[in-house]
């Protein structure tokens, strides 16, 4: 009897180890490592592992040796996988493996709708792209004004056919995601594209209901998934704004969480004003604010970085949750039609137009732009003709790549009738690229701790601005490896988890497990980007491999065609 006991008591014994259940308790089944006939028995453990890189995590962490496996489209494993089964092994010796590039202000809106997808941004490492920004996006819109929109979108549309259908932001993200977008995409909700459903563009201040109206539109994108508003203060409609009414919109959209981000009221001779008025909105709307591509623009402002920075420092440390990205160029670029002044904006195309052709507004055009106007409509006075390059045209492509002098000269004009003149053949739709920064205040902004890398870049034919398609690589080349203005710990922390965390994406811009695999990996030995502004539309060298949601979409430097990224909502 006590034989027989003993050997049930074995038997027990040999099934609880077999299969890990005594009494109620589970015990963890052996890992890959712990058993190769486990790993041989299993099918593959991990759909792709990057092996030997030097990872940079996207923290500030010093970079560390190690794999990462990566399953179903996340990073499941960080750590030794020499012997982990995988359908994919990339091997990283000696390149660098760091979190996908977020570049947090771009203007590719209309990409995922594009037939064949422009890979600019994606072949330079950027995974994911905040678009909506400047106060322009594609929603929301009424059917009274929807053609207002349309032409307000038009220099960001890149000719791309669009349907239109998403009177709402919920509208447009679906439409995006049924496309398989190249990247990620995130979204803003212009306060231009709200105020044009409400008012059209009117230069006026809003009465009390067409106010509540532009708050619900904000309130329900961001409901739909939007990451918070945008504005454009220097373009119409925007510029019609005073800051009581972008208050109102933002303390109506900061309980939902959302945050405001701002292209400022002047980046030229008011840029210290515009910094103070976006830290008051912040303050009194209590609402995190993102200072777009903060620069000191035009001769007189150079150096005024060191008062603009000491605001946000002083503003940070009273609590005040203030941020702001930059790009790595001494130029700028955005439609030429804001060299006018406001009142010369207002209303339709066609009313714009008959000013342009009218003697009287022309002599008072010019004056004002002799006496200097606020803003952007500064450009000419702060930097001059000469500076003034036309990148993209509908109708004359001779002018591309020219500038505003060179225009004047041919046509046998002044300068500021040459300006009327290219308007009017090309209804008022040219892009410009205007070189008007120093370069010592790129630099002291890009280092600043509050900073983060962005673009900023438009999808555009023509010679558009460099900075579309060589941003991410520049920053490494340049103000890394060259300069060594920043160590590649802090660059790719500016590029991936400071505007993940700005945004509150929580499941990317880390190399952790159980995030999302979007990743770059390049070389810090020789990335570069070699746009330029004669022939911009050039892919950067050094950036290897990038994946998307786990999916490698750049091989060799080389687009794989596939189109693996999502739609991100807040």
């Amino acid at each position: 009897m006590i034989c027989f006991l003993q050997k049930l008591a074995l038997s027990v014994c040999l099934v609880t180890l077999t299969t890990g259940i005594f009494f109620g308790h589970t015990m963890a089944a052996p890992s890959a490592q712990n058993g190769k006939a486990f790993e041989n028995e299993k099918k593959a453990l991990f759909d792709i592992v990057i092996e030997n890189g030097r990872v940079v995590d996207g923290a500030s962490n010093p970079w560390f040796k190690s794999d990462i496996g990566i399953k179903d489209g996340k990073i499941a494993r960080i750590g030794s996988l020499k012997n982990a089964a995988a359908r994919e092994r990339i091997d990283a010796t000696g390149l660098y493996v760091s979190p996908g590039f977020i570049d947090i202000h771009s203007h590719s809106d209309a990409m995922p709708f594009m037939q064949n997808p422009d890979t600019g941004k994606l072949l330079q490492g950027v995974t994911t792209e905040m678009v909506g920004n400047c106060g322009v996006s594609m929603t929301p819109w009424s059917p009274k004004n929807l053609d207002l929109l349309k032409k307000y979108f038009t220099p960001f549309s890149y000719d791309t056919p669009m349907s239109w259908d998403w009177p709402k932001a919920k509208d447009l993200m679906a439409a995006a995601e049924k496309t398989h977008p190249v990247l990620n995409f995130g979204y803003l909700v212009g306060h231009g594209a709200i105020r044009i459903a409400v008012m059209g563009n009117a230069d006026r201040e809003p009465t009390a209901e067409e106010l509540e109206k532009m708050k619900a539109l904000a309130v329900a994108s961001v409901r739909d998934g939007a990451f918070g508003m945008s504005t454009g203060l220097v373009y119409p409609p925007g510029m019609y704004s005073k800051p009581e009414e972008i208050i109102a919109i933002c303390k109506a959209i900061a309980p939902l969480g959302g945050i405001y981000t701002t292209h400022m009221r002047s980046e030229t001779d008011e840029v210290v004003s515009a910094v103070q008025e976006a830290l008051e909105v912040a303050e009194k709307a209590d609402i995190p604010v993102q200072i777009s591509h903060h620069k000191t623009a035009g001769v007189a402002n150079w150096g005024k970085s060191a008062q603009t920075l000491k605001l946000i420092s002083e503003a940070r440390a009273r609590g005040l949750d203030v941020t702001f990205d930059v790009y790595p160029y001494t130029s700028a670029s955005t439609a030429l039609a804001v060299l006018l002044p406001p009142w010369a904006l207002e209303g339709s195309d066609l009313e714009v137009m008959a000013r342009l052709k009218s003697p009287d507004s022309r002599a008072r055009i010019k004056k004002e732009l002799e006496e200097g106007l606020p803003g952007w409509q500064n450009t000419y006075k702060a930097s001059g003709w000469d500076k003034i390059l036309i990148a993209w045209t509908k109708n004359n492509k001779s002018y591309e790549g020219k500038t505003m002098a060179e225009i004047a000269a041919q046509k046998g004009l002044d300068p500021a009738d040459a300006l009327f003149s290219v308007l009017l053949e090309e209804e008022g739709s040219p892009f410009m690229i205007v070189f008007m920064m120093h370069e010592d205040d790129i630099t002291a902004i890009i280092q600043h701790p509050a900073a983060m890398i962005a673009s900023d870049g438009v999808l555009s034919a023509g010679k558009p601005h460099p900075r579309y398609y060589g941003t991410f690589p520049r920053v490494l080349g340049k103000y890394v490896r060259q300069e060594k203005k920043l160590t590649l710990e802090e660059a790719i922390h500016k590029m991936t988890s400071a505007p993940a965390q700005r945004l509150s994406i929580r499941d990317r811009g880390l190399i952790k497990e159980g995030m999302w695999a979007d990743i770059t990996v390049f070389n810090a030995d020789t990335v570069e980007d070699t746009a330029t502004y004669l022939t911009p539309q050039q892919a950067p060298v050094g950036i290897e491999y990038v994946l998307v949601n786990g999916h490698v979409e750049v091989r060799n430097g080389k687009y794989t065609g596939q189109r693996a990224g999502m739609v991100l909502r807040r």
